[in-house]
């Protein structure tokens, strides 16, 4: 459309033309001495027009001609340009395709190029990344290689050469160095280093997921499963892994911070700082019963850990437990309910009885609803519970206990040969 209308109006400006020099009857005299000249107007206006395009036209080559010597300068400069930028994206390609040293001479000879191009007057206005960009590539090529003192090398100009970056652009390029200094040491197996350049940080990229894991790496690296715990829950509110993930990372880092916790006190301050979600995870909290009795902790402080767990374990709604967790559990709940005189202990024999008749077949519950009965002194009806369970535990720990059990209730009933081979059965047990 654009095209018909160009076309439309040259037209019409052709006939105008046309028309006006066709009636245009008008002549110019030029009087030279002796002589008179006279001519047509449209050919003095021609003639005119002519002029006016040799003149332009004169001067467009004599200024081309003059700026041969600035476009042949302009032209080395930008393929030294090009070839310092080639030499980059060579040493990203060689950097990924796992030829490292490759990478590196091809950083340097982009660091050369530049430092070329710096001296030739020519400052470009990526030349600060480019530099930076360039350090970055041969120390991490150093990295792989392990040469640690030129990747040291490289690290020091790299943060150097960010200096002179406008400030926004500097802090992104310092940011980013020191993040990828980060993963270096964690790579060295250096996690305090690492944790320090990474709290070194400014918060808002503190926050920033590939800074957040690389915390979570180092902290489980240097041993220190408190930060370790609450990063990954931060990680796991950012949907930085699956929610089934994220479970099984925040359970194995609270049992790593029971397991190095070696105080009572100390281990039920931690219990207190936990979330309800945490507490009410499948074995935690039973675990964290065994390892509080096992530090000298008192029973009535830990059995409202495992009641917290205890509902979710019996709703049909809930996750089913694995048999590991089932089993320590009931180890848990047999550690924690060793007194039958106290103020809950009938209350919880009413709970266990409950769910060893919602579920008669499980040798769990009928292995620890019998060894609650032999503490309240039920001793026919633990006999039968235990008698029963035994035929089918699978944890050596508990099947050896319900042996010792029956072993004592057959020597109660003087039956010297029952109460040897139970005793047999549990030594057999152990010896395994």
């Amino acid at each position: 459309m654009r095209a018909a209308l160009w076309l439309i109006s040259l037209f019409a400006l052709a006939a105008a033309a046309a028309w006006l020099a066709g009636n245009n009857q008008g002549t110019v005299t030029l009087f030279l001495s002796p002589y008179r000249i006279d001519l047509s107007l449209n050919l003095v206006l021609l003639v005119l027009g002519l002029v006016v395009l040799v003149v332009v036209l004169a001067q467009q080559a004599l200024s081309a001609l003059l700026s041969l010597p600035q476009q042949a300068q302009r032209w080395r400069l930008q393929q030294k340009e090009r070839a310092a930028h080639a030499a980059m994206l060579e040493s990203i390609s060689h950097f990924m395709a796992g030829r490292f040293l490759r990478a590196r001479k091809s950083a340097q000879s982009a660091l050369e190029k530049e430092a070329l191009l710096t001296e030739a007057g020519l400052d470009l206005d990526h030349a600060v990344v480019l530099r930076t960009l360039a350090h970055v590539m041969a120390a991490e090529s150093a990295h792989a290689l392990q040469d640690r003192d030129v990747r040291q090398t490289h690290w020091d100009a790299a943060l150097e050469s960010a200096k002179a970056a406008p400030a926004f652009e500097s802090r992104t390029l310092s940011e980013g160095i020191q993040l990828r200094a980060a993963r270096w040491l964690l790579d060295d197996r250096d996690a305090p280093a690492s944790l320090a350049l990474l709290q070194a940080l400014p918060s808002a990229a503190s926050r920033r997921m590939v800074a957040m894991r690389l915390q979570l790496k180092a902290a489980r690296l240097a041993g220190q499963p408190a930060k370790a715990l609450d990063t990954a829950v931060l990680l796991a509110k950012h949907r930085a892994f699956t929610p089934a993930a994220a479970d099984s990372l925040v359970r194995s880092l609270i049992l790593t911070w029971l397991s190095h916790t070696h105080d009572a006190d100390a281990l039920q301050r931690l219990w207190l700082k936990l979330s309800p979600a945490q507490r009410s995870m499948p074995d935690l909290a039973a675990e964290a019963a065994l390892r509080f009795l096992s530090l000298g902790g008192a029973c009535a402080v830990a059995r409202p850990w495992l009641q917290a767990v205890w509902e979710p374990l019996q709703s049909p709604k809930s996750k089913p437990w694995t048999p590991d967790q089932l089993a320590r559990m009931v180890q848990a709940l047999e550690a924690t309910l060793t007194d039958a005189q106290a103020s809950d202990a009938r209350a919880w024999l009413a709970r266990v009885e409950a769910a060893q008749l919602a579920r008669p077949q499980d040798p769990l519950w009928q292995y620890l609803a019998g060894m609650l009965c032999l503490r309240h002194q039920l001793w026919g009806k633990a006999q039968g519970l235990l008698s029963q369970s035994v035929k089918g535990l699978q944890a050596p720990a508990l099947k050896r206990q319900a042996w010792c059990a029956l072993a004592e209730l057959a020597e109660q009933r003087q039956d010297l040969p029952a109460a040897t081979a139970a005793w047999k059965q549990a030594a057999q047990l152990t010896a395994s």
